[in-house]
């Protein structure tokens, strides 16, 4: 039996009772989700900046306030709307006491993105600065806080000021961690909110941002017109839009959203909707088509409204099961009956579109059918591989069976973290397996340079005994709804070899899973081309200017070693940089990027012209010491 030292105590000395602010300090992650740096889109940094927002969206939805005026600058983030503003003898409680809102009180904010008076408070708690103010008839009501203390508050004076709310708040950097703020990933959630709010005003860093058609303009640019295969469908009625079309591209795109929040998770009614989309065209059709043919290359928005939406975790990504309204059908009913009747009338009344459907559907098919007997050849080699050889060394999550029994939240936040590492060659993925944190990081080492498969059909993955082995080891063979690790990170070397493999792996992504990449599921990693150091510090540098400057600090003649490879680094080192503060450079696609358009000029024929650009554009850092070193990132939004 084990004795009652101090380590062990179990008395009513050891139960603890938190205040509203400690609680989410010490578990930001019941809050938001994971931290982050600001390099991922679900960071908790983006998830602060919605709170906010979504309580401006919501003020807009219930009549009151028609723009919003958003401002991030280093860090800083500024959030204005003019709606009604909160009540001023409310102003410290809403922002600062847990479960207190209007939003419990459905007569007044009625199908609204939060519901359970935690999202400010986790603003505020989370944030080395929060001031708010609120402007109402002819007052204005400021109070300041610091980590979620109060440390002034304000008496009302006089102001000419239209009504509304305005939150100012800097994120924790002991929390966040050299967080940053990628101005692509908020311009992402700002289309989104006027998408599905058409009329509203946004206004981002003094750029002006309104959508008059809905859900019809946010497809218009996510896809190029030349790839789609029949114009756009658009169908409205009472609490629910949708759009979509098929693209040339693999996979399916799907955006949902609720209540004017974007569950990049789906839900209910994300499945409901492919569920009633095969059941209304196999119906229209009169045909048993097989559901993967009719959804694969489907490009779709899809948004509903309902009362009191049931999320399954405070970040609000992932609807759960819920009727439309307290008496009302389900959602899977719901969409059932408005995709039979509009998607079966819009058929009928466009004839050409229907066949345009059907020639894509058929195509499928035939694609499909024409690769069962290679995919079953593929499939058993996989299997072969992964027992006889080590290309790759998995991490312990496993998902169903690590997790089974224990709660949702320990298994989400694992399944967060979960990171799969791309090397070339043995070195580099031996001192990546040695020096990785096993429990969530998992490496996965390639042989030789990929295939380019830009242009080439999905016939190729399984022929290639490196691609197949790829996507069976990321688990996306089937679907990218079955991705074993959320984070996807290139790790190559920072020569001309390793930045080739590179942009092969990225065409390999985007030709086959685009998906991964607009789902902000690719990385590249950033370890550092120098290490400076002296005999009391040792300075990693990751430009020739940082190399410069650690020359500068350390004075003398410091030792200056030149990382040309990832093998070259050690394990012991190599440790430092892929964890706690790794440093991952998100592969981003900018709003109107078009995938194939993209792989066509630089990975395609077009050698002159993608000379001349490379010429224009790329920075080198020159040392006369050192060879030309090409930029260790290059992401995808910048080959736009």
């Amino acid at each position: 039996m084990a004795e009652n030292t101090p380590q062990n105590l179990y008395d009513d000395s050891s139960i603890k009772s938190l205040d509203w602010r400690e609680h989410i300090r010490l578990r930001p992650g019941m809050y938001i989700g994971k931290l982050g740096d600001g390099s991922s889109l679900d960071d908790g940094i983006y998830v602060l900046l919605k709170e906010v927002i979504d309580n401006c969206i919501d003020e807009h939805t219930m009549g009151h306030g028609k723009h919003v005026d958003i401002t991030v600058k280093d860090g800083k983030v500024r959030v204005r709307d003019y709606g009604r503003g909160i009540p001023l003898g409310s102003v410290v409680k809403v922002v600062s006491q847990i479960n207190t809102g209007a939003k419990y009180d459905s007569n007044v904010f009625q199908k609204s993105v939060g519901l359970n008076g935690v999202g400010t408070k986790a603003v505020n708690a989370l944030s080395n600065s929060f001031h708010v103010k609120s402007y109402r008839e002819g007052k204005m009501k400021l109070a300041e806080f610091e980590q979620g203390i109060l440390i002034k508050e304000y008496p009302e004076v006089n102001s000419t000021e239209s009504n509304g709310t305005e939150i100012v708040f800097v994120p924790d950097d002991t929390v966040f961690k050299h967080y940053k703020y990628i101005e692509e990933y908020i311009e992402n959630q700002v289309w989104n909110y006027c998408y599905l709010n058409a009329g509203l005003v946004i206004n981002f860093n003094e750029k002006k941002y309104i959508s008059k058609n809905g859900l019809l303009d946010l497809l218009e640019r996510k896809t190029n017109v030349d790839e789609i295969r029949y114009p756009i469908i658009h169908l409205k009625g009472d609490d629910i839009e949708i759009a979509f079309t098929h693209s040339n591209d693999y996979g399916e795109e799907i955006y949902s959203f609720v209540n004017g929040q974007h569950t990049t998770q789906g839900g209910t009614h994300q499945q409901a909707f492919r569920e009633a989309y095969v059941k209304t065209v196999r119906d229209f059709f009169k045909k048993d088509y097989d559901a993967s043919d009719i959804r694969q290359s489907i490009v779709a928005a899809v948004s509903i409204r309902v009362v009191e939406p049931v999320f399954e975790s405070q970040t609000k990504t992932k609807l759960g099961s819920i009727n439309m309204d307290v008496k009302g059908p389900s959602v899977k009913v719901f969409l059932m009956e408005f995709m039979t009747k509009q998607l079966d009338n819009f058929l009928h009344r466009n004839p050409a579109v229907a066949d345009a459907l059907k020639k894509r559907i058929e195509q499928t098919e035939h694609e499909r059918k024409e690769l069962s007997g290679i995919k079953k050849i593929a499939n058993e080699r996989a299997k072969k591989a992964n027992i006889h050889n080590r290309k790759l060394r998995d991490c312990k999550v496993h998902f169903d069976d690590v997790f089974e029994g224990k709660n949702k939240l320990a298994m989400e936040s694992k399944r967060l973290e979960s990171t799969i590492f791309i090397t070339e060659g043995d070195s580099a993925s031996g001192s990546i397996t040695k020096s990785r944190n096993v429990d969530t990081q998992a490496v996965f080492s390639l042989k030789g340079k990929p295939l380019n498969c830009y242009g080439m059909s999905k016939k190729i993955v399984y022929e290639n005994e490196e691609m197949n082995l790829l996507q069976h080891a990321l688990n996306i063979e089937q679907s990218i709804e079955n991705l074993r690790y959320n984070n996807i990170v290139i790790a190559t070397d920072a020569d001309v070899d390793g930045m080739h493999i590179r942009l092969l792996i990225m065409t390999f992504f985007l030709q086959f899973f685009p998906d991964l990449v607009r789902n902000g599921h690719v990385y590249i990693l950033e370890t550092p081309l120098f290490r400076v150091r002296d005999k009391k510090e040792t300075i990693y540098c990751y430009s020739e200017t940082e190399k410069q400057k650690a020359i500068q600090k350390l004075h003398g003649k410091p030792e200056i070693t030149r990382f040309k490879g990832l093998g070259e680094i050690s394990p012991d080192e190599f440790g430092g940089f892929i964890g706690e503060d790794i440093k991952k450079v998100p592969v981003l696609l900018a709003g109107e990027a078009h995938i194939q358009k993209l792989l066509e000029y630089y990975m395609g024929k077009n050698t002159m012209q993608r000379q001349e650009f490379i010429i224009q554009n790329l920075r080198i850092e020159v040392d006369s010491t050192e060879p030309i070193v090409l930029p260790q990132t290059l992401e995808v939004e910048e080959l736009v």
